[in-house]
């Protein structure tokens, strides 16, 4: 786990898209010493900056590089019902190209926790023995993971999510800013549960789990 926190050996990478998420990952990956190329995006001109680093032109650039040359990190967000993160990366893949997993170094991480290909853990991120996370799953700011959480791929925990011992989260998950799940739940995959929930009981695939008195909110500003 701890060669995983010093990057400065490992391939350049090129940072996917050039908006809120990838200011953070690129300020991880900054911080543990990665040589960053810079940034696609298609939405940018190519030779502006951003976070002090160019944006190299579309998505088209990255074939310039062997797949042998550099890593990619995904730098698009992860919203419910979005699934231009998830896309890109599988057609960067058929490609042959690999994801760089980035561990921000004031993380608190287990020695045996495991990660697969393209894992993000961001600053302040506390994860616990016995845990696993799935390939290109985002671990957001300030996410503590008690011990024994599976989570599997493509999931997004964002920040400030609480998750208590024994959590089973399935590929595809939304689980929403501040949002605290207590132990031995399993939430089936492509749920979204809204922010600032208290998931006690399991939820079932593709189900939105949102409190009644989130529902009232809902119904007061319509």
């Amino acid at each position: 786990m701890r060669l995983l926190l010093n990057n400065s050996d490992l391939k350049p990478v090129i940072i996917l898209g050039a908006g809120g998420h990838a200011k953070v990952i690129s300020e991880a990956l900054n911080r543990s010493g990665t040589e960053i190329l810079g940034f696609v995006a298609p939405d940018k001109n190519p030779g502006t900056l951003f976070m002090g680093r160019k944006i190299l032109g579309d998505d088209q650039f990255i074939n310039t590089f062997s797949p042998d040359d550099v890593l990619l990190a995904n730098g698009i967000g992860a919203l419910p019902g979005n699934k231009l993160r998830w896309l890109l990366a599988e057609r960067m893949r058929r490609q042959g190209y690999s994801f760089i997993s980035i561990f921000h170094p004031s993380a608190i991480i287990a020695m045996d926790v495991k990660f697969a290909e393209g894992v993000q853990v961001m600053a302040g991120a506390v994860i616990q023995p016995g845990t696993q996370v799935g390939r290109d799953s985002i671990i957001n700011t300030g996410v503590l993971l008690d011990h024994d959480c599976k989570i599997s791929e493509n999931c997004h925990l964002a920040p400030g999510v609480v998750c208590s011992g024994n959590v089973k989260v399935g590929t595809g998950v939304h689980i929403g800013t501040g949002t605290s799940v207590i132990q031995n739940i399993t939430i089936e995959k492509n749920a979204v549960v809204a922010s600032g929930s208290v998931v006690y009981k399991d939820i079932a695939n593709d189900m939105t789990f949102m409190q009644l008195h989130q529902i009232n909110l809902i119904k007061k500003k319509g």
